[in-house]
């Protein structure tokens, strides 16, 4: 048994990870290096490099660790929710939080989250390695939408979720690039749109 894979071991490769997720959503991806995700998890420099392999190898667990808790939230959702035909505000919200997280009551706060995960989705294109990740909890992602739209008596092809997701997608992208920013509520004009056309 290596020291990674004790009990001690894997505490302190979860605070490494939560410190990453942190700096992650405070300050993207050049947040996240070495000495401040050993500084942010109160340990020594180098944990870092005990625990991981290379920074490559820290960014993927905490891009992971980011992803499966928003997919569990996801999950936990869609195991309390009754199959019925639901209002288009309340689908509307479902969607919404799988897409961008559950709303927070600070617009600007709610915006900074959002361009968190986004920024997650466009840093593939730069970062190779996450590409294998980023489409497994895409694929989940998608699973997770279309039990909820179907359980909402709204199911969609896979074509329609894809283009349901561009949809909100590009909603939020032009709101980002905006003043006051409120990506959230520009995603719920154009998917509710798009539901009741």
């Amino acid at each position: 048994m290596t020291t990674a894979s004790t009990p001690k071991g894997e505490r302190r490769r979860a605070a490494l990870i939560e410190a990453g997720s942190q700096l992650l959503v405070e300050g993207g991806f050049d947040a996240v290096r070495h000495r401040a995700v050993a500084e942010r998890a109160g340990l020594p420099l180098a944990s870092t490099t005990y625990y991981f392999s290379s920074l490559d190898d820290l960014v993927t667990a905490v891009v992971e660790h980011q992803g499966r808790q928003e997919l569990e939230r996801g999950r936990r959702q869609l195991d309390e929710l009754a199959t019925r035909h639901r209002g288009i505000d309340t689908v509307v919200e479902l969607v919404l939080d799988m897409l961008l997280g559950s709303k927070r009551p600070d617009t600007a706060a709610d915006a900074e989250f959002v361009l968190s995960r986004y920024e997650r989705l466009v840093a593939t294109g730069r970062r190779p390695y996450l590409r294998p990740l980023m489409n497994t909890l895409g694929t989940e992602l998608r699973a997770l939408l279309a039990e909820i739209l179907s359980r909402s008596g709204m199911p969609v092809s896979d074509v329609e979720l894809e283009r349901l997701i561009a949809l909100v997608d590009g909603a939020v992208v032009n709101a980002l690039i905006e003043i006051s920013p409120d990506p959230r509520g520009a995603a719920a004009k154009m998917l509710r749109a798009e539901l009741t056309a």
